[in-house]
């Protein structure tokens, strides 16, 4: 096989250990094309073509990560990851490890690691690479990449999101929530809802957001049951999708283009989390983005009209 053959071979694991170490698609996609630019223009011949590959844009991420967490750090708002309607990489022997990975919930945690303990805690937990490799990925020794791992663990376990085991049953409760949704079911809505359900949303600045968060079915229920009926006035539309492994659903508006995304989290045949993710900027991988502020703003007029 040519070395195009063997990197695309090897792109769909490439781009997910990217994605989990980055939390961004775009940034992930960079990294990729990165390490195939090293790889081509390198006249050594590796002995497996797959670590040269995993240590080249586990390294690119590393660097990427260092000099994005500032940013983040400064991000109007909560700063939630790219949303990802499909991961490419797949392995039916870790598929359930795979996919809680790649939740919301699990990106958001790992952002309280480190570059090097992030990176690490993927390569071994989620892609049960040895330690051999891992070090040379990240440029330490197997002792401190065990270390590493240790204290990944650590953090990880203090917070480690909990989903509803049962996919099929994730699943129906996600096509009720919609269908109450769509039909402005509002004891629905609210019985699908956990006592301490939040809803949060990303629009980092650059379209229009919660305030806060908003906590308590009451709370939740209210908010959804006046904003949707709304949108399906002015032609806003929803598909539901699966978004980071996880029930959800993509937005759009008259002309098509992508609004916001929608996840949810489920536990206990309840759901637990809404997040949302309307800042522009998360949203192009997925088409053409709308203009959120003027969906707002036609928002605001219908309510006008109706009182």
């Amino acid at each position: 096989m040519n070395k195009v053959g063997e990197f695309e071979e090897l792109r769909p694991l490439l781009f997910s250990i990217a994605y989990r170490i980055l939390g961004s698609v775009s940034e992930a996609e960079d990294a990729v094309q990165e390490a195939w630019l090293r790889f081509d223009g390198s006249a050594a011949v590796p002995t497996s073509v797959k670590a040269f590959l995993s240590t080249t844009v586990t390294r690119i991420s590393i660097d990427v990560l260092r000099s994005a967490r500032m940013r983040r750090e400064e991000y109007v708002g909560p700063w939630f990851p790219e949303p990802l309607l499909s991961d490419p990489y797949q392995d039916p022997a870790r598929s359930a490890e795979l996919a809680d990975s790649v939740s919301m919930a699990a990106l958001l945690l790992l952002e309280r690691l480190s570059p090097l303990e992030r990176s690490v805690f993927v390569l071994r937990e989620v892609f049960g690479f040895g330690f051999d490799d891992i070090a040379s990925a990240v440029g330490r020794s197997e002792p401190a990449c065990r270390q590493l791992l240790v204290r990944a663990r650590r953090h990880m376990r203090t917070g480690r999101p909990r989903f509803e085991a049962d996919r099929q049953k994730r699943e129906e409760l996600a096509r009720r929530f919609f269908d109450a949704l769509r039909e402005g079911d509002v004891s629905g809505l609210r019985d699908l809802l956990a006592t301490d359900v939040q809803m949060v949303g990303d629009g980092g600045g650059k379209a229009p957001q919660l305030a806060r968060a908003v906590a308590g079915a009451e709370n939740v229920t209210r908010l959804l049951a006046s904003v949707f009926p709304l949108l399906a006035r002015i032609d806003v539309t929803f598909e539901p999708h699966e978004v980071n492994a996880q029930p959800g659903a993509v937005f759009r508006d008259r002309d098509g283009k992508v609004l916001h995304t929608l996840v949810l989290d489920v536990l206990d045949g309840r759901i637990q989390t809404i997040r949302t993710v309307i800042n522009p900027d998360k949203l192009g991988h997925l088409g053409p983005v709308a203009d959120a502020w003027t969906v707002s703003d036609e928002v605001k007029r219908v309510r006008r009209r109706m009182r």
